[in-house]
């Protein structure tokens, strides 16, 4: 026995990641350090990925503690566009607070807030072009309040009802636009990468000028879809910019869980040979500055890029979600980079384009903006009110531009299989 092999050794063990802190334990983020606002280098957009390799372990930051912008990444935007930026943010802002009234009164079924995180999706929508195509996730509603999109036709999807362009096809929040140049979103976690990767592969082939952006979450990086996106916009120097939003935590998994604890996100496209930042993503002016530097280096045909937005998911996953279940609840007020609406309204005050009148003025402006289109979208139905049937034969529309033969038939006779049901 005393020869047998392995005897003496160590049993074996697995590392199960565990979050920080727990509900009603005390928080800090003390030990998180974070180079100071301007000190990282801003590279030529046709850098080589392999010099660019100390980025996914910085943190792109512009806007520093005294609400200066400061540095190469300073993307040094008019007051008016600073503006058009903030104000955007907060009608996102409010539009997230109606939207989750709404469900909590059995208006809907659904909904998901982007708090904390309204720099990301609304910076971006102004650093991309207008004809560039978005593949967002399912916190990324920025995209369309940014682009103008009517929230009305937001409201009616989340509603299902009577104004419904899908028809009550979708979850809620899941939005389509073709003319905002906004992939439908899948509830399946990271379908987007590829379908994104393979819409910039498309129009590098057509010789088009547009670009595609898509949009995951951390935990998202796990998934497989991800790994085969990053393969083939590396192998094809693909036109697109590929985001990474680490809000910390999935439903109630935390970063670790994604592999966070080993390094960090961005990292993941070292070893793609992508180019790859990090950013703060409560910087509006950082995530402008890098998405700007992505989509110019991508509409230069020098390649895709990775961008990782560090930032932190204030509210509760989706209106399905408990967070005080497994974080402590104040733990979002700890979080180090601050509120992105409240630090761009300091940045536009301390170069005095702002004041704290003008943002009261602002804030009751896009208060009364969503609080009317409500309104008129409840007009056409709702869980709770009007109920709306699309009607069952629109199960059967829409798959085909003209209804085949066996389609118009199944039709048929399930209608009938309906009637003498009498459903």
């Amino acid at each position: 026995m005393a020869d047998e092999p392995g005897r003496n050794l160590r049993s074996l063990s697995l590392h199960v990641p565990e979050p920080k802190y727990r509900p009603g334990d005390t928080v800090s983020f003390d030990d998180m350090e974070f180079p100071a606002a301007g000190s990282v280098a801003r590279p030529d957009i046709a850098a080589d990925p392999a010099t660019l390799r100390d980025y996914p372990f910085t943190l792109i930051r512009v806007l520093d503690p005294d609400g200066q912008a400061v540095g190469e990444w300073n993307p040094r935007l008019e007051p008016d566009r600073i503006r058009a930026i903030l104000r955007a943010m907060m009608l996102t802002c409010a539009f997230d607070d109606r939207m989750f009234r709404a469900q909590r009164q059995g208006k809907t079924s659904f909904y998901m807030k982007c708090t904390g995180e309204e720099a990301i999706a609304v910076s971006q929508a102004m650093a991309l072009d207008r004809d560039d195509m978005c593949f967002p996730s399912y916190r990324q509603q920025g995209l369309l309040i940014a682009r103008d999109w009517p929230l009305i036709d937001m409201m009616c999807q989340i509603y299902s009802n009577a104004g419904d362009r899908l028809k009550g096809r979708q979850l809620p929040i899941m939005y389509s636009s073709k003319e905002a140049g906004f992939f439908s979103i899948s509830g399946n976690l990271g379908t987007q990468y590829p379908q994104a990767v393979g819409w910039a592969m498309a129009s590098a082939a057509k010789g088009d000028t547009r670009i595609a952006a898509s949009w995951v979450g951390e935990g998202t990086t796990a998934e497989g879809d991800f790994h085969a996106a990053c393969t083939f916009a590396s192998v094809f120097r693909a036109p697109v910019v590929l985001n990474i939003v680490n809000n910390q935590w999935a439903i109630s998994s935390f970063a670790g869980f994604a592999g966070g604890e080993s390094t960090t996100f961005a990292a993941r496209g070292l070893g793609y040979g992508i180019a790859a930042l990090r950013v703060d993503g409560n910087d509006a002016l950082a995530v402008y500055a890098a998405t700007e530097w992505a989509a110019e280096r991508a509409r230069s045909n020098h390649g895709p890029t990775l961008i990782e937005h560090f930032t932190y998911r204030v509210e509760a996953h989706s209106t399905s979600d408990d967070p005080s279940a497994y974080r402590p609840a104040d733990e979002g007020l700890h979080f180090p980079l601050g509120d992105p609406i409240e630090r761009l309204k300091q940045h536009l005050i301390r170069i005095g384009e702002w004041d704290d009148a003008s943002h009261e003025a602002l804030q009751a402006e896009v208060t009364a903006q969503v609080r009317d289109a409500g309104k008129e979208a409840e007009k056409l139905g709702t869980l709770s009110g009007t109920a709306f049937n699309h009607g069952f034969e629109t199960s059967f529309e829409d798959v085909f531009a003209e209804m085949p033969p066996h389609l118009r038939e199944q039709m048929g006779q399930s209608l009938e299989e309906r009637r003498v049901a009498g459903v």
